[in-house]
């Protein structure tokens, strides 16, 4: 401001020189005039400059001025600077905050006050089926057109969640999105949806489970409670109390076997999968399986026995907790058994397959199985024929401990079958548990 006054008193002082040189009191005071006129025409000219480089605010074009103008200039482009540095940290950090809600599983959109979609994440368009670009600025009702959302918009009581039918692979398998409104600023809304279809799945497969647990336990109770009470209420011969006895012996065996085929699963389930550090003969394991199998022949047909013919192959060694390998084998061995007709012949055995990988089959003279069954033998407590598998004494959990068993060791649990022409079994495990030569 000191150096801008000095200015001022320098061309003042420069006009009233030259009229105190013409001798004039007159021309001194103009002169006076005309230097503090010119220097109010410079500063105003420069002002001007300043304020319409304010308003284009280009610092490649700002003007280049000493003094007070230049000094307030300089001033304004380091604010400047400073500001614009700011906003562009706030616009990484609004950047990053983006990228963290489109990265995140759930979806979220944001509504004005009209319901318009202001903006929304990836997750959000795929489970609920709109554009996130296209239809920015279109009202959520009529994106989400399910008669519980319109309910929900027009109720306007967003203190809890609603579930609808979001986009699926196919119409008629829609999946199931849970969503919630959370009004926030000035009536506008956040909406945050994430998809439940594997929660609602699993919470039916536990209720289904529940129940067949239940039905399974229930029916050897009853007949249990039914011997039971006729033999406290009637006199029985010895024939007759054996033969009842006999058949309760049958029901608690039933049940125990289901009990430990629970037992089972929930440890493979819950326990770390084996390592490669145990070795075994695929010959020990089929001696083991084949004298389970024949023992099970004459227990439930000594009519007429299986013929349980294993089939020759070079031994080799597999890796994996023997104990789970060979409750996987004797589950096939069991299911052919119960399944094949008395006499009928069935062919265990272990084979290397080209692609390095080791199977152990067991093929069955069975009635075979529809192919529309064979995706679901894995389930538990699925059965094709429920009467049949009642009258064989199976669990219905057999072949879920084989999947298990496979999946653990890396492998996988292959069927194929034919109406009429029975059934191959197969327990296929990677090259990487797999020695042809006894290991040291």
């Amino acid at each position: 401001m000191s150096r801008r006054v000095l200015e001022l008193m320098l061309l003042v002082a420069l006009g009233a020189s030259v009229g105190w040189a013409a001798n004039e009191a007159a021309l001194t005071f103009g002169g006076a005039l005309v230097g503090a006129g010119l220097w109010a025409l410079r500063d105003t000219i420069q002002s001007v400059r300043v304020l319409r480089w304010f308003n284009k605010a280009d610092p490649s074009r700002m003007p280049a001025y000493g003094g007070f103008w230049g000094e307030l200039l300089d001033r304004a482009r380091k604010l400047a600077k400073k500001l614009e540095k700011k906003a562009q940290n706030s616009d990484a950090r609004l950047e990053d905050f983006l990228a963290a809600i489109q990265a995140s599983p759930n979806g979220v959109v944001l509504l004005d006050a009209s319901g318009r979609i202001e903006w929304c994440n990836l997750t959000a368009a795929n489970q609920l089926g709109f554009d996130p670009q296209r239809d920015l600025g279109q009202y959520v009702r009529n994106m989400v057109r399910h008669p519980a959302f319109n309910a929900y918009l027009n109720a306007g009581d967003f203190g809890h969640e609603i579930t609808i039918d979001g986009v699926g692979p196919r119409p008629s398998q829609p999946t199931k999105i849970s969503l919630q409104l959370h009004p926030y600023g000035k009536k506008r809304k956040l909406m945050l949806t994430r998809d439940v279809t594997a929660v609602q799945l699993a919470e039916t497969m536990r209720r289904d489970f529940v129940a067949n647990v239940s039905h399974e336990i229930r029916t050897p109770l009853t007949v249990l409670s039914g011997f039971v009470e006729t033999m406290q209420s009637l006199e029985l011969s010895p024939e007759e109390r054996h033969q009842y006895l006999g058949l309760m012996s049958q029901q608690a065996h039933r049940m125990q076997t289901l009990v430990n085929d629970l037992l089972t699963l929930s440890r493979l389930e819950g326990s770390p999968a084996p390592g490669q550090g145990e070795w075994v003969s695929t010959q020990e394991l089929l001696d083991h399986v084949v004298q389970e199998g024949r023992g099970l022949t004459q227990a439930i047909s000594a009519a007429a026995p299986h013929r349980i013919e294993p089939l020759d192959s070079p031994p080799f060694w597999i890796s994996g907790a023997k104990s789970e390998l060979i409750s996987a084998m004797s589950n096939l061995m069991s299911n052919a058994v119960r399944y094949t007709p008395g006499g009928g012949l069935i062919e265990p055995g272990w084979r290397l397959r080209d692609d390095g990988c080791a199977e152990f089959f067991v093929r069955d003279q069975g009635p075979g199985i529809a192919a529309e069954h064979l995706p679901r033998l894995t389930e538990r407590f699925y059965r094709v024929d429920r009467s049949r598998s009642r009258e064989t004494g199976g669990t219905g959990l057999g072949l879920a401990i084989v999947k298990h068993v496979a999946q653990r060791h890396g492998g996988r649990l292959e069927v194929s079958s034919e109406l009429g022409r029975g059934s191959s079994f197969n327990l296929v495990l990677p090259p990487t548990r797999v020695r042809e030569a006894e290991p040291g």
